[in-house]
């Protein structure tokens, strides 16, 4: 199991939000290459790198602050936030990002997300409020189940999906692990949990299932109720 440290940019800056509100954002560094570094020092191999702003826009908003990650640090990154067409996956990967997350268009139009499977390392990112999927930076709650959108992708050709409950996302309220089990055995591909981590019982929990592939850590981390540099002995 990876654990993969989250940085969220809004403005330039590395932020953690509460249940998705771009509003509630709290600011953990002006200079989100610092907090890139510290992770890969820690014993990271991923990053989860996340374009707020790009999120809402559906277009790339921080790219000054990915590139500059990017140049800075050696592992690899996964990056999200208003990719919706070909051309911006591969500007992304052009400046070399590993993995590209890809999230209300796998809703929107999941035909299109199959398609670059084959071509590049594409993650699908479910994100769901009440068991269904959240789309346009969570701001809107579909009529598709998160399981029912996780079965399309079976056998598609993507490399992970990565699974948010909205609810619980910044609330360091305990990581939704039946959830993330349901996405797992509904896409039979690798799943990472995403949202409420708190502590070590989490990762050891996430860890035990024997199922679950990888855990995002954002505001655990930022607000030190995990000891990450722990959390990596775990997991080895």
């Amino acid at each position: 199991m990876d654990i993969l440290p989250a940085i969220d940019l809004k403005d330039g800056k590395a932020v953690r939000l509460t249940k998705g509100l771009m509003d509630s954002a709290k600011v953990y560094s002006n200079e989100p290459w610092e907090l890139a570094k510290l992770f890969e020092d820690m014993g990271s191999k991923w990053l989860h790198l996340v374009d707020l702003n790009g999120a809402f826009a559906g277009e790339p908003k921080n790219l000054e602050q990915i590139k500059k990650i990017r140049q800075m640090c050696d592992i690899e990154i996964e990056l999200g936030g208003g990719i919706r067409d070909e051309d911006t996956i591969k500007r992304y990967l052009d400046l070399g990002i590993d993995r590209i997350i890809l999230g209300s268009v796998a809703l929107k139009n999941a035909d299109f997300v199959k398609e670059v499977s084959n071509k590049y390392r594409i993650a699908v990112g479910i994100d769901a409020i009440d068991g269904f999927v959240a789309v346009e930076g969570w701001a809107e709650k579909s009529t598709m189940r998160a399981t029912d959108l996780a079965k399309e992708f079976a056998d598609a050709g993507v490399e992970a999906i990565i699974c948010t409950d909205v609810g619980r996302d910044g609330t360091l309220s305990g990581v939704n692990i039946d959830f993330t089990l349901e996405i797992a055995k509904a896409s039979g591909i690798d799943t990472i949990a995403s949202g409420g981590v708190k502590d070590l019982n989490d990762i050891k929990a996430l860890k035990e299932t024997g199922t679950i592939s990888g855990v995002i850590v954002g505001k655990a981390f930022y607000e030190q109720t995990l000891d990450l540099p722990e959390a990596f002995k775990v997991i080895s």
